[in-house]
């Protein structure tokens, strides 16, 4: 009887615990490693390769990509351990870490990149919904398990002679491309799981400032992702780009970039859905994060295909475009849902944008083209400032339904009146209040 009675009362304060457990906007129980908020410590690492004693000069412009490559190849061949960046500035053009070695920068020290795309070395890569040859990043970790940069130094990409460039080609062709203009990513990590990056400032890349491509368990912590917005503005500075991943979380970041802040990522192109390489991207979550000025607090596209269990609560935006952006391109298939944005404050220009995405799009023939859909999309507790509230196009070449507002107080500046000539399907309203006037649905 007791051993019954101790089974029952297992079985019950386990069912308690399951309710507790939160869950994704799909109604399936969110991972208790979501809410893990242990950070890295220096000490766990492993044996320290600090890269002055090793040969690396600080103090010198010289690009020191082989003495510091030259470190990692040995943390790796003896068991691994951690790269430290000491107090300084170091450098340097691509460089690949391996299984077992991890990257931490003390305060004051700067990894920075080279000026010159020659010092990057070019391989098969993903960029922009596609897997080509491309140049790598300056921090570059492709199937690895565990790695981790961590530390309060900095990672500069040395990005402004590369934002001049890029300009320069578009006064001189309006249609250039980043492809064109040739330039490194800051960080990308590819084919990895259990990735931490944390407490590093990531400033001035040269092109996107993090990329990871078919990773999963990776999370961005306490960091500072900073391009210039004024003057010299880094053109395509993305702070976080999700390219065909899962269980990604994005937590107490700020985030100033002359693009999106966070975006997801999976492939472009008519028949992108029939393509290996390409795939979905769920369970993110994004919270406690301060926004600057971006062009979009959480942009779905322009290269996605099918998108859920998307979180992003507990934020702020200082003087962002758009704050939820769903790109539509006509020329693929593509499918958002379940994404959920909760207790958001601040001013932008755009909350919620909707309409097509058609730059450099390329439109191919099709007889089973399916029809792209955004649905299941909510938004609670919202406070903001905004341009345009509800900014929302409908498309023959898309449908949009279960669309959910609940308990939002805003200014609206735009001429229209929100959800005036609404394109969505079972949109429900429910305790909306715009420009002091409650809305009644």
């Amino acid at each position: 009887m007791a051993l019954v009675l101790l089974t029952l009362c297992t079985a019950a304060m386990a069912a308690k615990k399951q309710k507790k457990q939160e869950l994704w906007p799909n109604g399936e129980v969110m991972d208790a490693w979501f809410s893990d908020t242990t950070k890295v410590k220096l000490q766990d690492l492993g044996r320290q390769y600090v890269l002055t004693n090793y040969g690396v000069r600080q103090g010198t412009t010289d690009i020191q990509t082989k003495e510091i490559q030259a470190v990692i190849d040995k943390c790796a061949k003896e068991g691994g351990g951690v790269i430290v960046v000491p107090k300084g500035t170091f450098y340097t053009g691509s460089l690949f870490f391996k299984q077992g070695t991890h990257l931490h920068l003390v305060e004051g020290a700067v990894l920075k990149g080279s000026e010159r795309v020659h010092d990057f070395e070019i391989r098969e890569t993903r960029i922009e919904g596609q897997t080509c040859k491309y140049f790598t990043a300056l921090v570059n970790a492709d199937g690895l398990d565990g790695f981790t940069i961590s530390g309060q130094g900095t990672i500069d990409g040395n990005g402004e002679p590369y934002w001049e460039e890029f300009w320069i080609r578009r006064k001189w062709n309006p249609q250039c491309t980043n492809k064109d203009a040739q330039r490194p990513r800051l960080t990308y990590i590819s084919n990895s799981k259990n990735v931490t990056i944390q407490d590093v400032r990531l400033i001035n890349s040269p092109f996107w400032t993090n990329h990871i491509y078919r990773c999963d368990h990776v999370r961005y912590l306490d960091l500072y992702i900073y391009s210039s917005t004024q003057d010299i503005k880094g053109p395509s500075t993305d702070a976080i780009d999700i390219d065909v991943c899962h269980d990604v979380v994005v937590r107490g970041c700020y985030m100033n970039v002359n693009d999106d802040a966070v975006v997801l990522k999976g492939g472009k192109g008519t028949f992108a859905d029939k393509a290996p390489e390409n795939g979905p991207c769920y369970n993110i979550l994004v919270e406690n994060c301060h926004y600057g000025t971006v062009h979009g607090c959480m942009t779905l596209g322009s290269e996605s295909l099918h998108d859920w269990n998307v979180i992003m609560r507990n934020c702020h935006a200082d003087d962002t475009n758009n704050v939820l952006w769903l790109k539509m391109r006509p020329d693929t298939p593509q499918h958002y849902e379940y994404v959920h944005v909760e207790n958001f404050t601040g001013k932008c220009r755009s909350f919620l944008l909707v309409r097509p995405w058609t730059q450099f799009y390329q439109k191919e023939d099709r007889d089973d083209m399916p029809l792209s859909e955004c649905n299941n999309i909510s938004f609670k507790n919202i406070r903001m400032d905004c341009g345009t509230f509800f900014n929302v196009t409908g498309s023959e070449k898309y449908y949009l339904c279960r669309f959910s507002f609940d308990n939002v107080d805003v200014k609206d500046q735009a001429k229209v009146k929100a959800f005036t000539n609404n394109p969505i399907d079972e949109l429900t309203i429910n305790n909306v209040t715009i420009n002091g006037e409650k809305i009644v649905q």
